[in-house]
């Protein structure tokens, strides 16, 4: 399996330029169809073709790079033996990207695994880059502010709920709609809107947070940032 690629990296437009790659390929029912039928070829194009957003999608929930890698491996194990009782009543994808946040669940609970922690708070320039982003509307000049953003965002994330994180790696990360999300975890629609503000919320207090002790430290050391 290719190298996974973090959460962030499966962005909008990474999904767009993989939809016109699959243009004038076989239809995805007509994929599914082939390989309820023992065509391996069909099976592989799927794989293929939700490959690296199955494993954007476990890379979010787990967090952790040595899991990530095996666990998308079962994911598609589990999608392969259970292909035939796929019964086409919702997209293909929804039905894959459930088993993918079930089987992080399951690995979770298994392992009892915490969640990532990190014990330094953003710094203040950390602080001051995120700020910069969110004022100038999203809007980043080069890779390097992206990377730097990535890595503020995923630390923002590690200290949520597993349950918050999955809703909004799903939403934010991946882009899924409210309806997509709803049938991946089994929600009515009003529910998920629910928890997808509760997590956002979450995300939020926790950035305060991180910003309060970092203006904290700054004013404690006199006004040169922490090491």
């Amino acid at each position: 399996m290719d190298n996974v690629p973090k959460y962030v990296a499966a962005s909008a437009a990474a999904v767009a330029v993989s939809a016109r790659a699959q243009a004038g390929k076989p239809d995805e029912r007509e994929l599914v169809t082939q390989a309820q039928k023992g065509v391996a070829s069909a099976f592989e194009e799927l794989v293929r073709r939700h490959q690296q957003r199955v494993s954007a999608v476990v890379g979010g929930i787990l967090r952790r790079r040595e899991d990530i890698e095996d666990v998308a491996q079962q994911v598609f194990l589990k999608a392969y033996v259970s292909i035939n009782r796929f019964d086409m009543r919702s997209a293909f994808s929804t039905w894959l990207y459930k088993i993918a946040v079930n089987e992080c669940w399951d690995y979770l609970r298994k392992k009892k695994v915490r969640p990532l922690t990190y014990e330094a708070d953003l710094s203040e320039e950390q602080a001051r880059h995120v700020e910069q982003f969110v004022s100038a509307g999203g809007e980043l000049n080069n890779a390097a502010e992206r990377v730097e953003l990535r890595e503020i965002v995923e630390r923002l994330l590690s200290d949520l709920h597993e349950d918050d994180r999955t809703m909004l790696v799903l939403k934010e990360a991946q882009g899924f709609a409210v309806e997509e999300i709803g049938q991946i975890l089994g929600l009515n629609v009003n529910t998920v809107k629910v928890r997808l503000f509760r997590a956002r919320k979450r995300l939020a207090a926790n950035y305060r947070r991180k910003i309060s002790h970092a203006v904290d430290n700054v004013s404690r050391s006199g006004g040169s940032e922490r090491p």
